[in-house]
């Protein structure tokens, strides 16, 4: 059994079940490498050089012109290029201050260990769509938590991890080569990924509704709280979002995996009422445990909204076997049935931030939006990488604003997960 696909024949549900059907094979994408097997190449410099060096072995080109380099398409990982300042960083005699990747370093809540603990002993397969207490406890806390109203397990569907769904969704959505994907201008750096992996040509804005031609647009991505800005957009400028692309047939895919981490802004879900009017047509949110839960090593994550786009994924999901394993299903019911492990963790990166903030600015950063998430949008007017340098020298690591966009050239994203040591590690040295 399944959620429903749906049978109308237009609207944005309706696109996507029509874009996620079998489309006809692309460049690129052939039967695999040849029958006559060429030697074996050592894996230097990535699949792009090692697929080159096998060309050059002599097999005809007619027969490997159907292999495809598919990281060719992608660009450099972002995070390689701060290896250098890392070192410079680490070389601090106090030690390095990571604060440029947003990864957890607080435990895991006790009664989320105690549950995958309880659940370890569990041999068979899991589904892909999760045991009936996980949807159960999806849809509670949509409803609770989001404000969703008359939510079923139809409208729900766990995940990986919020990042293999943003990576991997154009393709399993059949999107390919003459589709078009937006997100923001200033956005994580996978919404583009996930675009080129399928062939689809992505495309960024500012203000979707006035900045975006919604022919050939297949995939909208909204993202409230913003990695990296932490900007909150307002229910009343999500709603006009959700109306224009519905208005156009664009499914609305939105990343809220911050969406409970607001300092200055209560950030609002588009399955709330006053965005999508109580309809879920065309409109799916994105969320994670990592961030409220401390669950990035467990990948834990879901989508929920739009019955007819979640069935075919579901569908597509479960030919690629993508099943959260058990002990993790059984975590999640804990983690998103306990309220307490959430406040006590967003006690701890308020204070982070409010000390981190407070330095920040000390030191001659002004900071933009931040208003949510777990990051600060830090600028002293110079190029990103200039604020980089400077801050390894001290010892402290952040993340370059190109990283996630040309606007962010001129800004840097400084993380509050490390620990209250390091917090204060970091506070002393820009004083």
């Amino acid at each position: 059994m399944r959620p429903p696909c749906g049978t109308g024949a237009s609207g944005p549900a309706a696109a996507a079940r029509r874009s996620a059907r079998p489309r006809a094979a692309r460049s690129g994408r052939g039967p695999g490498r040849p029958a006559a097997a060429a030697p074996a190449a050592p894996y230097r410099g990535g699949a792009v050089a090692a697929y080159e060096k096998w060309r050059g072995t002599g097999v005809p080109n007619e027969e490997v012109s159907t292999v495809s380099a598919v990281s060719s398409r992608l660009p450099v990982f972002p995070w390689d290029k701060l290896e250098p300042y890392k070192a410079t960083a680490a070389a601090h005699p106090d030690g390095i201050v990571d604060l440029s990747v947003g990864t957890p370093v607080d435990p895991v809540p006790e009664p989320v260990r105690r549950a995958l603990a309880d659940a370890a002993d569990s041999p068979g397969y899991p589904t892909v769509w999760g045991t009936p207490a996980l949807r159960d406890a999806l849809v509670s806390w949509c409803e609770r938590r989001l404000g969703a109203v008359s939510f079923a397990h139809a409208n729900v569907l766990p995940v990986m991890g919020s990042k293999e769904l943003v990576a991997w969704l154009p393709t399993q959505l059949g999107l390919g080569a003459g589709d078009r994907v937006a997100y923001p201008r200033l956005a994580y750096p996978t919404y583009e990924a996930g675009a080129r992996l399928c062939g689809a040509e992505p495309v960024v804005y500012d203000d979707p509704v006035t900045d975006l031609d919604p022919s050939g647009l297949k995939l909208l991505w909204l993202n409230s709280p913003s990695n990296p800005t932490g900007r909150v957009l307002a229910r009343e400028e999500l709603a006009r979002v959700v109306a224009w692309a519905r208005g156009h047939g664009v499914p609305v895919f939105s990343d809220e995996c911050y969406l409970e981490l607001g300092w200055e802004a209560e950030p609002v879900s588009v399955l709330h009422p006053d965005v999508c009017g109580g309809t879920y047509e065309g409109v799916v949110s994105v969320h994670s445990l990592s961030k409220r839960s401390n669950l990035a090593g467990y990948r834990a994550a879901f989508v929920a909204g739009d019955a007819a786009v979640l069935g075919e994924l579901l569908t597509i999901r479960k030919h690629a076997g993508m099943m959260t394993p058990a002990p993790v299903q059984a975590a999640t019911v804990a983690a998103l049935g306990d309220d307490t492990h959430v406040a006590e963790q967003r006690a701890r990166y308020r204070a982070r931030r409010r000390a981190l903030r407070e330095a920040l600015l000390k030191h001659g950063f002004r900071i933009e939006h931040s208003e949510a998430s777990l990051y600060l949008w830090a600028t002293r007017d110079e190029p990103c990488w200039d604020s980089v340098a400077h801050l390894a020298e001290l010892g402290v690591l952040v993340a370059p604003g190109d990283f996630y966009g040309g606007a962010g050239e001129h800004f840097v994203r400084v993380a509050f997960t490390a620990t209250d040591e390091r917090v204060e590690a970091a506070v002393q040295r820009l004083g």
